[in-house]
């Protein structure tokens, strides 16, 4: 596990700067938030501002993004590993032309590989790069060993939180956690299901104050999505609610997260840290 840790990051690195993709993996604390509604709807309108985007499920065995869409891939990450297709034909094409690249069901983890499975899904997978502007990880709830290695491996994280106390503790703990490994990894926060601006707004100050407080760390808010019932509307009619009703409350706010993505939240700052971080992979993962 060591050594493919290690091939990863190093490959990585030696390819990140030559191409043009920005892997984003958008995670949660717990279940039950609304991360993977958001990060297809968030690919969509990504797509819409002329971005070239890659949604990956890595929930493996949910398959919640292909739901979402009203659809069943025939082929999923499983059939990378299992039937050695390359994962550029188990891509497919997704509302507003996104590629999405299904998760499966069969495979406990996607790391705990031999290291001839673990070098192909490298390899193929650095070939991506080149051909979009965001690869999108829809990462599954909580974290774990070889889970939070991955996340480290990204250039920024969207973490999805609610109002609900459980909710706040269980990013606040996530986002702690990977801090302690990597403390110059960008972090943007979503407050979904607000009931109301105070409320979002208010939920968004207290993980602000908590990392500012206690892990002498800055979160940049994204912003926060409404509790509106076009998107229950929108999961049972299987259509991203985006492109179910756009006029919606939720939809507006789903775009103006996505404007302040790409105009607003890539401070100078910021830039920095991403640099940095590709840097402290090796510190991290090669002990160097």
């Amino acid at each position: 596990m060591h050594d493919q840790a290690e091939n990863l990051r190093l490959k990585l690195l030696s390819h990140r700067t030559s191409s043009h993709a920005k892997a984003v993996a958008i995670v949660s604390g717990k279940g039950g938030v609304g991360k993977s509604n958001f990060s297809l709807n968030f690919a969509i309108s990504l797509a819409r501002l002329g971005k070239r985007v890659l949604l990956f499920d890595m929930d493996i065995g949910m398959g919640n993004i292909d739901i979402l869409m009203g659809r069943h891939s025939e082929l999923t990450i499983i059939d990378f590993f299992e039937r050695q297709i390359p994962l550029k034909d188990i891509i497919t094409a997704g509302p507003e032309n996104i590629s999405v690249l299904a998760g499966g069901s069969g495979l406990s983890s996607l790391f705990s590989l031999d290291e001839a499975s673990f070098e192909r899904f490298h390899s193929e997978l650095t070939l991506l790069l080149g051909h979009y502007d965001y690869i999108l990880f829809d990462m599954g709830a909580g974290i774990n060993q070889d889970s939070s290695k991955f996340l480290l491996c990204a250039d920024e994280l969207i973490f999805i939180t609610t109002p609900e106390p459980t909710a706040i503790m269980d990013a606040y703990s996530m986002m702690k956690y990977l801090n302690s490994i990597n403390n110059l990894l960008p972090f943007y926060l979503v407050c979904n299901r607000a009931e109301g601006t105070k409320e979002g707004k208010e939920t968004i100050r207290k993980l602000q104050n908590a990392l500012e407080k206690f892990l002498l760390k800055e979160i940049s808010p994204l912003g926060l999505l409404p509790d509106d019932s076009t998107v229950s509307r929108a999961v049972t009619k299987q259509i991203p609610f985006l492109l179910y009703e756009p006029n919606a409350r939720v939809s507006k706010a789903l775009t103006e997260i996505t404007s302040r993505f790409i105009k607003q939240s890539f401070s100078d700052d910021l830039t920095v840290k991403n640099r940095n971080f590709l840097g402290n992979l090796k510190r991290y993962f090669l002990g160097k």
